[in-house]
């Protein structure tokens, strides 16, 4: 303690006496708090010194009277003095008529200070105009919109949803509004939406600078007037970002009464769970990429062509999955409902408690309240057909038996988080005896093939530390003798970057497909989809852009969210999937046949027929690869041995 106390040597009366500063000292604070008040206060300061020097000349010239009056005039009185008075503070030039050397010397005066506030305020309405663009450039004024999407964060992924919903939106005729915000500068985000998506059509994009896990930069936005919100993946720890995200809109202040409908997506299948609880009160709906990439990966590198099909199934580009409440097929079989449409492929069955299942017994009855799923150019397109289109059944084949499944040998070159999804997948699909060879460059991968891939009933896992870009490494392997070869993207490398390593990956592997008769598929996983048309030159069997399937589906979700139970039942491993089977096994080839053969003879088999694949259209982009789904059921094709039927099945 001090003298006087508190540690301090100074009285504490003495401290709290008011001190005495001089007029000089108070203007000057009283004139940095009007500068610190911004544009509107100092206009507001200079009309009012404007309007204080014209009353004061006003007087001056009225009270003197003849001696100030113009010469040869009458003395103006205080209101025409006045006038004068504002006359020469706006413009300069008007006091060269005047006469009189007094009244002369009171509008120089006057004009003198006209120009000095009339410079100010130039400059002032200048600098206030600036600061607003400068407002309006930061992205921070408040989005006025009712029934927009939301997208919260910036990935790579936002260009593809962006995409995807200015094709979905091209039917509103109102138009539609998208709003992206993001920690981000506005213009730059706005310059890489004009360059990645130059045409929106009949949608606006609007962007806003932002946290996406702050309250107050949220309601920027206007959340809670949007149809939908789709949070994207950022940072370090993503699903931290997106837990955060969804926090702060369930939980504002402001919230709606109404439910959310947020789509999101999530790495860890534990912040599934968090999501669930956070989101009771709303329609939450994320997708756990990890599973689903994983999925399609093993799906894909044992039947080419599946991810093309997944991709159809999932752009707003062709045709679409809808929902249609069709009481005339109550009491028939599904399998009856299968051959019900020209122009649409049925799916499956949305059960009238809100459970879909794809691909249900063909001798199940459609109850009055079941709603059917199919494949259509648009919603008003499932049309019952008036007369049942004909089978050919001299074409039909009969079921083969399958043959016992043999041992499988599997490569993968490069690892990411989804490599011990990938091998916990394939074990499910392949015969006991088969194995799975893992070649990196990244040091911990046996460690976390070990800790996450799980135990394996099928498969035995060897992995080697090496160089995936090095032709040496790739000749040791021997890649002839797998069956089966998946090349990864490191997800710890920039994605141009990472796809570059692929890239040099794949010319080496089809190099080496073609001094070798021995057949073995390529699958590659690709980050940036424009680099798809790269990895085209080295005829690959099949790509998966992961970031870019993924887009489609949260897209898909945030138009339609009774979508979820469909993608969960295809995707699901439990349930019915996605073949490519030999068309050869269906119908007859080397003959014209229609589609109505081909979905009968599926449906003999308790499987549901949605399209095909040629072999000859496998490398062409413009004819999707060969995927043709939903085709006209009328409209006869001759198939080769070689093509492909696509249909849902349980194996």
């Amino acid at each position: 303690m001090g003298k006087y106390g508190y540690n301090s040597p100074i009285p504490f009366w003495r401290m709290t006496m008011p001190q005495k500063y001089s007029f000089r000292q108070r203007f000057g604070y009283w004139f940095d708090n009007l500068m610190s008040r911004g544009a509107s206060a100092l206009i507001g300061g200079l009309a009012l010194l404007t309007l204080g020097i014209i009353v004061l000349a006003a007087l001056f010239i009225t009270i003197g009277g003849r001696l100030l009056a113009p010469e040869g005039t009458d003395t103006p009185n205080f209101i025409e003095a006045a006038w004068l008075s504002l006359m020469r503070t706006l413009d300069a030039g008007t006091m060269g008529s005047d006469a009189g050397w007094g009244f002369r010397l009171i509008m120089l005066l006057v004009t003198i200070g006209g120009i000095f506030i009339v410079s100010t305020l130039i400059g002032v309405l200048s600098s206030g105009l600036e600061s607003q663009i400068d407002r309006l450039r930061k992205g921070r004024s408040l989005v006025l919109e009712n029934d927009h999407t939301v997208i919260l964060g910036w990935t790579p992924q936002v260009f593809t949803i962006i995409s995807e919903l200015v094709i979905a939106n091209e039917n509103r005729k109102s138009g539609a509004v998208i709003v992206v915000m993001a920690d981000h500068d506005k213009v730059e985000m706005e310059d890489a939406i004009r360059e990645r998506v130059p045409a929106t059509k009949n949608t606006r994009v609007i962007c806003r600078s932002g946290s996406p896990i702050d309250l107050g930069d949220i309601e920027i936005v206007s959340p809670h007037t949007a149809r939908s919100i789709i949070i994207l993946p950022e940072g370090d720890d993503p699903d931290t970002h997106i837990i955060k995200s969804v926090l702060a809109l369930t939980n504002s202040p402001n919230r709606r009464e109404g439910q959310y409908h947020i789509v999101t997506q999530v790495c860890n299948e534990k912040s599934m769970d968090v999501l669930r609880m956070i989101g009771q009160r709303d329609i939450v709906q994320p997708v756990l990429t990890n599973d689903l990439i994983a999925r399609v990966v093993a799906q894909t590198s044992r039947q080419s062509g599946l991810s093309v099909v997944y991709t159809e199934l999932m752009n707003f580009g062709g045709d679409e999955i809808y929902f249609k409440d069709e009481s005339a097929l109550a009491g028939k079989t599904f399998g009856e409902a299968l051959l019900a449409y020209e122009d649409s492929a049925v799916l499956g069955v949305r059960r009238a408690d809100g459970s879909a299942q794809m691909n249900p017994p063909m001798d199940s009855i459609l109850q009055s309240g079941d709603t059917i799923v199919a494949i259509s150019a648009d919603d008003d397109t499932i049309r019952l057909t008036s007369v049942p289109g004909a089978v050919d059944a001299g074409a039909l084949r009969s079921s083969s038996k399958h043959s016992e499944a043999a041992p499988e040998k599997c490569l993968v070159l490069g690892w990411n988080r989804c490599g011990a999804t990938i091998i916990r997948e394939l074990d499910s699909y392949v015969a006991s005896g088969s194995s799975v060879t893992v070649v990196s460059d990244q040091s911990r991968t046996k460690e976390h093939v070990r800790l996450y891939a799980g135990n394996l009933a099928n498969q035995n896992v060897e992995v080697k530390e090496a160089d995936t870009t090095d032709r040496a490494v790739l000749e040791s392997l021997n890649i002839p003798d797998y069956d089966h070869v998946i090349a990864l993207a490191y997800s710890h490398l920039e994605p141009q970057e990472a796809d570059a390593k692929t890239l040099v990956t794949l010319l080496h592997l089809r190099d080496i497909a073609e001094r070798d008769e021995t057949p073995f598929s390529i699958v590659s996983e690709m980050l940036d989809l424009r680099n798809r048309e790269l990895a085209e030159a080295a005829n690959v069997d099949d790509f998966i852009v992961s970031e870019h399937l993924i887009s489609l589906m949260m897209a898909q979700l945030s138009e339609n969210r009774e979508l979820l139970p469909v993608f969960k039942d295809i995707f699901d491993p439990e349930g019915a999937e996605i073949y490519l089977k030999p068309i050869g096994d269906y119908v007859a080839t080397g003959a014209p046949v229609n589609f109505y053969t081909v979905t009968a003879a599926a449906r003999q088999r308790g499987e549901t027929a949605i399209g095909y694949r040629l072999l000859s259209e496998s490398h062409d982009a413009d004819k999707s690869y060969g995927v043709h789904t939903n085709p006209r059921k009328s409209a006869s094709i001759t198939f080769a041995p070689e093509d492909r039927v696509i249909v849902i099945a349980e194996e």
